[in-house]
């Protein structure tokens, strides 16, 4: 999966559960996805939305994500 920013973090999830464990790596502020807010948030935020939410410029997030996504692949 090509990661947009349009890419739903939802879709992200359901490819790679895994990712949510360890998306914090990219971002401490993502750390919320795991409080009762934060998973009724992952099913609606896209890449752009997370990227305002959490600071990050949008091509950064989009390039952490896509790295650690990478690892995993190994």
């Amino acid at each position: 999966m090509k990661i947009t920013e349009a890419t739903r973090l939802k879709d992200l999830l359901e490819e790679h559960p895994w990712l949510k464990d360890e998306i914090v790596k990219v971002n401490e502020k993502f750390e919320m996805l795991n409080s009762p807010l934060g998973k009724i948030m992952a099913t609606k935020v896209d890449v752009h939305e997370m990227s305002k939410r959490s600071g990050m410029d949008l091509d950064l997030l989009i390039s952490k994500l896509t790295d650690l996504i990478d690892s995993h692949q190994d």
